[in-house]
């Protein structure tokens, strides 16, 4: 289905953003991969489905790092068709107690990030008349957790940017979305289980249990692979007038 367009995920090299390259690359997309992770491992298993695999390792706190990629997908890879703009970072305090440093690196990389790439994806697009940028946002820039102030608004903030950018290019072949996960076992969840079970005296196991218990009443957590399907869902003909969706895949979190 996708054979001919090449995709861009950041935060690429595990997690939410490996599952979504690789159900694209299955998909016949070629991908550029982005993160700080095992990248040989994760283009080493992009590679296995046959198509191009490129790999640059741009901090997304950095704007010129950011474009240094554009330019590398533009002049390896002919362009960016499908845009991912999933790397995201966390950390958990009162908001007294928040680290100025920490709230500063989550909105640059969480939503500033998703702003760089989009501006100098979209002339490119617009040059061919068809591309998708799909912001991967969370459940949380849908509704609110306590002592995740940066978090939440980095989120909220990139459903707005989505819905702002969907209207700018409505007359066009391009489409803008975001995908709102709920709890995924990513490292990044793995290690606030972690922390619970250590914080609280009880397994890990009951962690788990405990923190889908709280919030995502399906009980089950929300796979990689099943954010993947929904990306090429979205990349795909059917979703043409698909625009400015947040899409929730969050166990029926939202739902409450």
């Amino acid at each position: 289905m996708l054979k001919g367009k090449t995709a861009l995920v950041t935060g690429s090299t595990s997690g939410i953003g490996l599952g979504i390259a690789l159900v694209l690359a299955r998909q016949g997309a070629d991908l550029v991969l982005n993160g700080f992770g095992d990248f040989e491992a994760a283009r080493a298993e992009v590679a296995a489905t046959g198509v191009k695999v490129g790999y640059h390792g741009a901090d997304m706190s950095k704007p010129d790092q950011i474009a240094e990629m554009i330019a590398y997908a533009n002049k390896d890879f002919g362009g960016v068709d499908i845009l991912v703009n999933n790397a995201g970072i966390q950390h958990v305090a009162n908001v007294e107690d928040f680290p100025v440093e920490k709230w500063d690196a989550i909105i640059a990389i969480n939503l500033s990030s998703a702003f760089h790439t989009t501006r100098l994806a979209i002339p490119g697009m617009k040059a061919r008349n068809w591309g998708r940028v799909l912001n991967i946002a969370s459940a949380h820039g849908l509704v609110a957790s306590a002592q995740k102030s940066a978090y939440v608004a980095s989120k909220h903030g990139i459903v707005g940017f989505t819905k702002a950018v969907a209207l700018e290019t409505a007359t066009t072949g391009i489409t803008v979305n975001a995908i709102c996960p709920g709890w995924v076992l990513t490292p990044l969840v793995q290690k606030q289980i972690d922390d619970r079970a250590a914080r609280e005296g009880i397994t890990v196991d009951q962690a788990k249990k405990d923190l889908l218990g709280e919030k995502q009443p399906s009980l089950q957590f929300v796979t990689p692979e099943q954010l993947g399907e929904l990306a090429a869902f979205l990349s795909s003909p059917a979703a043409d007038n698909i625009r400015g969706v947040a899409w929730n895949v969050d166990g029926g979190w939202v739902a409450q």
